[in-house]
């Protein structure tokens, strides 16, 4: 009985924690939901096939080129009407990325 009793013990906390480490495992993001999120983000107020492209280049494991971060680029500041000084600071940070 006593032999019964310490099985059913240790059985209880082995699945607690293994329970417990399950839930932790569930809540963090994948790597490629981290990737989604953060070119969802980048995306902005893109529409249509603009963030069809957009989204293809930024979720494949190829880095960007010159030119896709200038067509991005240029489209965000066009969606936030930037002009003069405001443009050129906005054009240079977002093409550092």
């Amino acid at each position: 009985m006593k032999k019964l009793l310490s099985l059913t013990a240790l059985g209880l906390a082995l699945s607690l924690g293994f329970g417990a480490h399950a839930a932790e495992d569930a809540k963090a993001p994948t790597k490629q939901q981290s990737k989604m999120a953060t070119c969802n983000k980048d995306a902005g107020e893109m529409k249509g096939d603009e963030r069809k492209a957009f989204m293809k280049t930024c979720l494949s494991n190829k880095p960007a080129t010159q030119q896709d971060k200038m067509k991005t680029c240029n489209a965000d500041a066009k969606t936030k009407t930037l002009k003069g000084d405001e443009r050129k600071a906005f054009m240079s940070e977002c093409l550092k990325k």
